[in-house]
Parts: C-alpha cells; sequence; structure tokens
C-alpha cells in the first residue's frame, strides 16, 4: 500500500453529505480527506480541473458470475426465467467458469466506479479470490439452500465448508471477507436458517438471504407458516447484527421494525425487480420512518443486465418518486448517500463529458448530473491504491478478460 497521500489539485469533492467543495485536496489513505496547503509529501499530484471526486459506489447485493448469464431468458417472468434459463445451465457450472465471470464483473464494477461488493454465489473461495486480485472490497457469501445446486453437496457439508471459510479467512482485515448466503425462506429449511444462523453467531460472520422478492414468497410463508417472511426469520431467531436482506419488495411495517430492531440492512434493487416484472418495490419512506438502513444493489448482471450502481441509483430515486407521488423522496443528495454508505475509497468522474454540463454555479448541478445523466469513471483508488487511471482498470486487463468472457460463455452454453 502507497504511505504518503495523493494530491487532486483545482476540482470538486463530494462526501457522504452530497456538498460540492471546490479546492485542493488531499486524499488519505485511509479514507479521509483534507485541504492541501501545497507543501506535503505525496505521492503525486494529479490535476482535477477535469474531474469530479466522490466516494465510491458499494454494491450490497450481487450474483457477480452471472455475467456469464448476461441477457438470459429475456421478457420472462422470476420464477419461469430461474427455472428455464438460469437454473438447467447452472447445474454445468465450473470453478473455471466463476473465476472468468467474477474477473468479468469486478472488470464493470471498478470501470463504473464501484469498490465494493455483497455476492452470493457458488465457489465463494474461488470468488474471493479472484475479487482479492482485483482490488475491491466485497463480503462473499458462500449459496446455501436445501434443493440440488451445481456443487452436489448436501446442506450440511456446504454449511461445513462456508464455515472452514470463513474461520480461515475472517478477522485478519483483508478486503474481502465471507459469510453465509442463505437463499430464501422457500429454498431453505428452518433446521438450516437455524444452522447458518448459529454458524454466524459463533463467527462473526455476515448472514444474506433474498427476502420478500415476490409476491408468491410471501404468499406461500403466510400460507406455511401463518406469518410473513421476515417475522417468520425472526420467530426462528434467524437474524444476527447486520444481516443483509435482499430486495424487501412485499414487506409489511411490522416486519420493516423487526428489520430496524436487528440493524439488518435492506438492499434495494429496483432495476432487477422491475425487469423480472416483480411487482412489488421496497418503500423508501416507510422504511426509513421505522428506522431500518436501506442500500442499494443491482442484482446479478443476468436479471439486470448491468452492475453499474449508478444507474441503480437512478432508478431507485425515480421509481420511489413515482410510487409515491412525490417528488421530494430521494433527493441527489440523499440518494448518493445511501450508495456510498460506508465507503472508505475514492473515484473521480469526468467533467469534460458532456452528461456532467452544465456543471452550475459552484458545481451546484454537478451530483444531479452523476445520477441521472452519468459520466465516465477516471481513477479508482482503494486503501490509496490505484485500480483505474485516467479511464484505464490497471488491476484487471479489460479486454483480455471480455475475451475470456466470450470464450467461457461459449463453453458454458456448449454443455445445455
Amino acid at each position: 500500500m502507497e504511505t504518503e497521500p495523493r494530491r487532486i489539485t483545482n476540482t470538486h469533492l463530494i462526501d457522504h453529505d452530497g456538498i460540492v467543495k471546490k479546492g485542493n485536496f488531499l486524499l488519505n489513505n485511509e479514507g479521509t480527506y483534507s485541504v492541501s496547503k501545497g507543501h506535503e509529501d505525496v505521492i503525486e499530484t494529479i490535476d482535477g480541473s477535469n474531474r469530479l471526486i466522490t466516494r465510491s459506489l458499494q454494491n450490497w447485493h450481487t450474483h457477480m458470475a452471472m455475467i456469464l448469464n448476461r441477457s438470459m431468458g429475456e421478457g420472462l417472468p422470476l420464477m419461469e426465467w430461474l427455472t428455464k434459463s438460469i437454473f438447467p445451465v447452472e447445474k454445468h457450472i465450473t470453478p473455471d467458469l466463476i473465476e472468468v465471470g467474477t474477473r468479468a464483473a469486478a472488470a464493470e464494477l471498478i470501470s463504473t466506479g464501484t469498490t465494493f461488493a455483497c455476492d452470493m454465489y457458488f465457489h465463494p473461495d474461488v470468488v474471493g479470490n479472484v475479487i482479492s486480485e482485483s482490488g475491491i472490497r466485497a463480503i462473499i457469501c458462500g449459496p446455501i439452500t436445501d434443493y440440488s445446486t451445481s456443487s452436489d453437496i448436501s446442506t450440511g457439508a456446504a454449511l461445513s465448508k462456508v464455515k472452514t471459510l470463513i474461520s480461515d479467512n475472517n478477522g485478519k482485515k483483508n478486503r474481502v471477507e465471507y459469510g453465509i448466503g442463505t437463499h430464501s425462506v422457500y429454498a431453505c429449511s428452518k433446521e438450516t436458517l437455524q444452522k447458518a444462523s448459529e454458524i454466524s453467531k459463533e463467527t462473526n460472520c455476515r448472514l444474506s438471504i433474498h427476502t420478500s422478492e415476490t409476491r408468491k414468497e410471501v404468499a406461500e410463508c403466510y400460507a406455511e407458516t401463518g406469518m410473513y417472511p421476515i417475522e417468520y426469520l425472526d420467530s426462528i431467531d434467524y437474524f444476527t447484527e447486520g444481516t443483509v436482506c435482499a430486495h424487501c419488495g412485499w414487506v409489511t411495517k411490522k416486519e420493516m421494525r423487526i428489520l430496524a430492531k436487528h440493524d439488518s440492512h435492506a438492499v434495494h434493487c429496483p432495476i432487477s425487480n422491475q425487469k423480472l416484472a416483480c411487482g412489488g418495490t421496497m418503500s423508501y419512506p416507510a422504511m426509513k420512518e421505522a428506522g431500518v438502513d436501506v442500500r442499494l444493489g443491482t442484482d446479478g448482471a443476468a436479471s439486470n443486465n448491468s452492475l453499474d450502481l449508478r444507474a441503480e441509483a437512478k432508478a431507485a430515486s425515480i421509481v420511489q418518486k413515482h410510487d409515491h407521488w412525490d417528488a421530494k423522496i430521494l433527493n441527489p443528495s440523499e440518494t448518493w448517500k445511501i450508495a456510498t454508505k460506508e465507503s472508505r475509497d475514492w473515484i473521480t468522474w469526468d467533467l469534460n463529458n458532456i452528461r456532467m454540463r452544465p456543471h452550475g454555479k459552484n458545481g451546484e448541478r454537478l451530483l444531479a448530473n452523476l445520477i441521472y445523466s452519468g459520466a465516465d469513471c477516471l481513477d479508482v483508488f482503494v486503501d490509496g491504491n490505484p485500480l483505474r487511471r485516467d479511464g484505464v482498470t490497471l488491476s484487471i486487463d479489460e479486454y483480455k478478460v471480455s475475451l475470456d468472457l466470450e470464450l467461457a460463455t461459449e463453453e458454458y452454453y456448449s454443455q445445455i
């Protein structure tokens, strides 16, 4: 890791607060910044006159290797898309294919200004190694279900394998940590959910789960248990601190209070949910009123077609305004805050891109332009290390990985 800060001069900077600041800044390796006096020892000085510095984006729900499945089964509703397009090919997934897919996903994340992903996919050890090499941060959750998976191992063996991965790696202050991805209440038995929770409490790892993504899931859970999914999870003592609950499109206010009680993260994935016609959208105002911590996620590139969290932030802001008939909901500043929450890293965007103009007086239009119009990501710095400079990713060869992805996808589908 580089130890000296990086100076960027004559530039604009937006921290988590969404306020545009202008001047000369030092970006420190531990994630802070300060105003530069011009005489500090620095690793380099960058002319920032064509740059906007912001915190990096944080993607809280991904299936990164599913970039292999991008644009499969277009036009199908969720369950038909899963059973006809996704599950049949996933029976042929291999560690080598997952390595290629994850590396391609990491390249897309970096190129669009994201330095963190909370992932759930097969072979988490392979995913973790690739992400470590890429230079970004992640929580890699090993997937747990009670139905047949590509790995053809029992649920108990899968939990044991993930527990070993967690014990061997977490607590070492690495950028990558491991957790448990219990798929959902319909794919995991009560015993499986409780065992996963037990391991989470024992190892202090993160739990991740799909919750209330569809009306059918909610109705079936209620018919079977007399409770809605989050109520049910609470009743079996599933939650541990910081549990990641993806989607939450069909959630009652009582369930929102349960999420808040457990300091859970409700992850809004509006593009995936709309594209698969799930019908329900997370209610951000109600979540906020209940005190729930809301994050943003793209879901996999298979259901979203993109891992660009900036596009997700735009969609989240717009759908909340639309659904609640209130244009004041999720203004640019608040949208950016949830999109970058807990980021310790810095990225820069190209101010010369026409989509970022006009800048407005004192840069007052920049944040709205960035969220609703877009821009090119120039630089990415994680722990002070440059992963991307001047629009070129350094930690991954984008051209090579794009060719590898084409070959891997051809191999993947030839097995169907």
